[in-house]
Formats: structure tokens, C-alpha cells, sequence
């Protein structure tokens, strides 16, 4: 390779790694959105007299992600109709607005609907980032780009606990008053909208999907779009395959239904969506959501903010680094062999914590606390279990639902895997007080289960998908173990 065609690779790697950060930006508002009402949820139940009910002070934090569902199912068939960029752009919107609405609530209903309004938003941009740069980006590098939908959520994590820490250290309280007489929890949601109008700025300035393209007949532009990311003389080849890709779909519409024989669904759909419902069943949001009462019980003092901060810190940075792990590794040793890692690793730490709190002792106050080395050992077990899945599943979900679906059925599996997992993040995360409440060894060990299915679930059912094009998987075998249980996706349809 010459000189000039190492320059002009790089540039490419370098353009195509920005186009898929700016497109994982809507990442960062989810993982932004989650942690900012966290910091504001007790200032909240003040201010609306809250205090005497727990559910609807629960549904406060959750209600978005039922907006989620909502924005996630309906994106993909959007998207497919007036394009990636403007679905985008639409969700940078909503958040924007909800961002602003909330930071303004009068009532606890205003406040709840422009919460399920920033959920539509998060859950259209978490379709389109990893269909987005599944179909711009070369398949030698698309698992670790994909990984940056994961990357920006826990960047987005960490920017809000900054962010309230700041706002609140700012007026000495969340429930103080900080700028224009508004309290700092009224500004933490207002500075969502930072975020907002960068993620749609981004968006702005993003070249449309040479898929979707080629399918309006824009050949030129999908062609320029193409050029702008691989080499020149990958591009008419790149091209050709995306076009027999379309004419297939148009000969075959028929196929392009996600009904099948089982139970209703083609089986690759069944693998997106228990995908995406694992990812969430083994309880990874219970840390980030309700930390406190983890930390409290094994011996932190909570209501000292700087140690409540620090805390926090520690497990959102843990979070960050590693899923630089699955961003190295997802296209040298594959996707199926990460999860395994982390299915195993989970089932070891979320069973250590299950272990831990069976040793609990309630005292009088009724909170659960750990005697001697068990609380020690639940912490590492908490922050075992956020390596084990920041480093795999985590990132390799997004990753494999935005490469898993043939060409022809994309956008609407891809909207239901993903609304089935705001769906179960919801469940997750208002199951969670009363299931703590009636025993936290029963919980995690709830938990631990979910993640030793898991493990026969991808060694049973997940396919490899590292290094094959995404005009490939019309061919994939969704079923890998047992020949005769092997079922191609595509004779299935």
C-alpha cells in the first residue's frame, strides 16, 4: 500500500468513526436523561408532597420509558419512510422540549407527560443510531462502532451526576433556589437541552444512509455517501450490493412481514427481542436507579452528599472504561464469545450479591444491613457485575441488533427488539422496590438466574455475525447448536 493510500484510508477510518459518534450522541441523552431525575427525584417528591406514595413517586422516574417503547417501536417504520436524518432530528426535538417542559412543571402529571414526551425522543434515537451506522459503516469495523451507542449512554451517565452535583452544590440543594428563583432541580432537567440541541445539530450535518438512499433511486448521492467512507475502489462493489439487496426486497415483499411460524414471529425477531429483554433482566439499572439503598446497606453514609457522589463516580467510571473492552474486542473475537464471557460473569457477581444479602440483618429501622466481610462483598460483587456486563452486554446488544435483521424487515424488528427492551427496563425498575422490600437475597438471586439463561440462551440461539456484510444476513442461521435445529431465517420468512 502506497503512501497516499494509507493517507487516504485513515481519513476514511477518521470520517466514518465521526459520523458514528455523532449518530450514538442520542445514546448520551438517554444515559443523561436517567441519571438527571436520580439527582432530582427527592427534591420532586417535596416539592408535590410525594412523600406518601412510593408508586407514584416510582412511576416519575420510569414513566419515560414506557415514551421509550412507544418513540422505539414507531422509529424504525419512520425511518424507512422519510429517511434516518430527519427521524433523528425529530428526536433531538422532543427531548429538547421535554427538557424545557420539565425543568417548567407546575404539577406532577405536566411533569410525567413531558417526561413520556423525552422518552418518544430517547427511544427514536436509540433505533436509529445502530441502524444508522450498521449501514454506513465497513463491516470490518461496524461491531466496535456500534459500541459507541453504549460508550455515549454511560458518558451520558456520568455528565448528569456531574451536572447535578454542580447545580446542586451551586444552590446548596436540589430543592434550593438557583437562577431566576428556580430551584436546581428545575435546571438539572433544563440542562438537558444542552445535549438536545447538540445531538440535533450533529444530526443536521449528517449524510443520509446509502441505503436508504438507494432505495429512494438517489444513486448518486448514495454512491457519494459510499465514497465518503470506504475506499474508491470498494465503492461500486459496495454499491451493487446493496441494490440486488433492494430488488430482492421488492421481488420478495411479501417476506418483508416479521410473522412466522414461531409463535407468531420470524425467529430472528424472537432473537432481537429476548436480546434486548435479557439485557435488562438481569438488573443492571437497579445500581445505577437505586444505588442508595445498595450502598446504605452495607455501610456508606448516603446522606452525606460527597460520599453519595464518590460512590456514584466510582461504578459510572467503572462503567466508561469498561466498555472500551467490547469496543477492541467485538471485531477480533466476535460477538457470541463476549456475551458468554459476560452471561458467566454476571451469573458469578449477581450471585455473590444474592449470597451477601441472604447474610443481611434488618435493624430497627427496617433497612437490611451486612454483617462483617459481607458487605465488603457485595460491593465488589455490584462492581463485578457492572465490568461483566459494560464489557459485553451492554455494548454487543446494540451491536447485534443493529447488524442481526436481514435488510428487508430492518426498521420494524429492530423497533420492536427495542421497545421490548424500554419495556422491560420498566418493569425492572418499578418491580425493584417492592421486591427489595420483601428480600434482596431473592432479587439478586432473580437476577442471577436471568443471566444463567442468558447463557444458554446465546449459546442455543445467537448467531456470530463479526466481518459478514449486512446484505448477508438473509442467509443467517439464527439457530446455531443442532443441525436439526438449525433454522435459516430466510426459509423461514
Amino acid at each position: 500500500m502506497t503512501t497516499q493510500e494509507t493517507r487516504t484510508s485513515s481519513q476514511l477510518r477518521r470520517k466514518v468513526i465521526a459520523l458514528s459518534i455523532a449518530a450514538a450522541l442520542g445514546g448520551f441523552l438517554f444515559g443523561f436523561d436517567s441519571s438527571v431525575i436520580n439527582g432530582a427525584v427527592k427534591a420532586i417528591d417535596d416539592d408535590f408532597a410525594l412523600g406518601d406514595l412510593p408508586l407514584l413517586s416510582g412511576f416519575v422516574v420510569a414513566c419515560a420509558l414506557l415514551g421509550c417503547a412507544v418513540g422505539a417501536y414507531f422509529a424504525g417504520r419512520l425511518a424507512d419512510r422519510i429517511g434516518r436524518i430527519p427521524v433523528m432530528l425529530i428526536g433531538a426535538g422532543l427531548f429538547l422540549v421535554s427538557s424545557i417542559g420539565s425543568g417548567l412543571a407546575f404539577a406532577v402529571w405536566d411533569l410525567i407527560a413531558w417526561r413520556v414526551i423525552g422518552g418518544l425522543g430517547i427511544g427514536i434515537a436509540s433505533v436509529i443510531a445502530p441502524a444508522y451506522i450498521a449501514e454506513i459503516a465497513p463491516k470490518a469495523v461496524r461491531g466496535s462502532l456500534a459500541s459507541l451507542q453504549q460508550l455515549a449512554i454511560t458518558l451520558g451517565i456520568f455528565a448528569a451526576l456531574l451536572s447535578d452535583t454542580l447545580l446542586q452544590g451551586a444552590a446548596g440543594g436540589a430543592n434550593e433556589p438557583l437562577w431566576f428563583g428556580a430551584d436546581a432541580w428545575r435546571w438539572m432537567f433544563i440542562a438537558c437541552a444542552i445535549p438536545a440541541l447538540v445531538y440535533g445539530f450533529l444530526a443536521w450535518r449528517l449524510p443520509e444512509s446509502p441505503r436508504y438512499l438507494a432505495g429512494k433511486d438517489r444513486r448518486d448521492d448514495a454512491r457519494k455517501v459510499l465514497a465518503s467512507v470506504i475506499p474508491e475502489s470498494e465503492v461500486d462493489d459496495a454499491l451493487g450490493d446493496i441494490e440486488k439487496s433492494l430488488r430482492e426486497d421488492r421481488e420478495n415483499s411479501r417476506t418483508a412481514s416479521l410473522r412466522g411460524k414461531m409463535f407468531g414471529l420470524l425467529p430472528v425477531v424472537w432473537v432481537g427481542i429476548l436480546l434486548s429483554m435479557f439485557q435488562q433482566l438481569v438488573g443492571i439499572n437497579v445500581i445505577f436507579y437505586y444505588s442508595t439503598s445498595l450502598w446504605s446497606s452495607v455501610g456508606f453514609d448516603t446522606t452525606n452528599s460527597g460520599t453519595s457522589f464518590t460512590i456514584s463516580v466510582v461504578t459510572s467510571v467503572i462503567n466508561v472504561l469498561v466498555t472500551f473492552v467490547a469496543i477492541f474486542f467485538v471485531d477480533k473475537i466476535g460477538r457470541r464469545p463476549l456475551l458468554l464471557t459476560g452471561s458467566a460473569g454476571m451469573v458469578v457477581s449477581l450471585g455473590l450479591m444474592a449470597v451477601a444479602f441472604s447474610q443481611a440483618v434488618v435493624t430497627d429501622g427496617g433497612t437490611p444491613q451486612l454483617p462483617g466481610a459481607w458487605g465488603p462483598l457485595a460491593l465488589v460483587g455490584a462492581n463485578l457485575f457492572v465490568i461483566f456486563f459494560g464489557a459485553t452486554w451492554g455494548p454487543i446488544v446494540w451491536v447485534l441488533l443493529g447488524e442481526i435483521f436481514p435488510n428487508r424487515i430492518r426498521g420494524k424488528a429492530l423497533g420492536i427488539a427495542a421497545a421490548a427492551q424500554w419495556l422491560t427496563n420498566f418493569a425492572i425498575t418499578e418491580t425493584f422496590p417492592a421486591l427489595s422490600s420483601f428480600s434482596l437475597a431473592f432479587t439478586y438471586g432473580l437476577y442471577t438466574f436471568f443471566a444463567l439463561v442468558s447463557f444458554f440462551f446465546v449459546f442455543f440461539a445467537v448467531p456470530e455475525t463479526k466481518g459478514r456484510s449486512l446484505e448477508s444476513m438473509d442467509s443467517l442461521k439464527v439457530v446455531r447448536r443442532g443441525s436439526k435445529a438449525a433454522v435459516d431465517e430466510k426459509a423461514a420468512a
